[in-house]
């Protein structure tokens, strides 16, 4: 069974996109190092699946670039009744919380969680997602995309890994911690 793991990055001040979805702020010439991946590649190797919302998924694809995740099977969530599978995604048709476990309990490798706000305030309050790793560019949008939304939403996690870049980006790992 994979772990199901929120790979992203956020704001100072918590948002994982501008209110219209748009992530140029990540960008930024300035938060370039050359050679430097920041973990991407070793986390990608672990990754056999990755969900993702519709919103998150028309954003990448409007990101003028081929498909980047064509190595893993793509799970993309939708209300839209009339969305068609492509040669890289599936469209779930059930219920975010059907579905997710089961995809779980089937994988063989991590599952990243791409998001949006919405798919990762379901699982977190659903305790489904088992680790996080969030980047924090130092940046402050004043306001955007939350990394969680929904309602009220509680969970302790343990800190596993930190690490500090010379762009001033601060990498953090977290565990969840399961209490019964």
């Amino acid at each position: 069974m994979g772990k199901i793991i929120l790979y992203s990055a956020l704001s100072l001040d918590g948002f994982i996109a501008k209110p219209d979805g748009s992530v140029d702020w990540l960008h930024d010439p300035a938060f370039h190092i050359e050679g430097e991946d920041f973990g991407y590649k070793a986390f990608y190797e672990g990754v056999g699946t990755t969900l993702m919302g519709n919103n998150t998924y028309r954003e990448i694809l409007n990101m003028d670039i081929p498909f980047p995740y064509p190595e893993t099977k793509n799970y993309v969530f939708s209300r839209f009744k009339d969305t068609k599978d492509t040669a890289y995604v599936q469209f779930a048709k059930e219920k975010v919380l059907d579905f997710v476990p089961r995809v779980k309990a089937e994988a063989h490798k991590d599952i990243w969680l791409i998001g949006g706000a919405q798919i990762n305030g379901l699982l977190l309050k659903a305790g489904l997602i088992d680790q996080l790793i969030l980047t924090i560019i130092p940046v402050i949008l004043g306001k955007g995309i939350p990394l969680f939304s929904g309602e009220e939403l509680s969970s302790k996690w343990v800190l596993k890994h930190s690490q500090t870049y010379a762009n001033s980006f601060v990498q953090v790992v977290y565990d969840y911690e399961k209490t019964d």
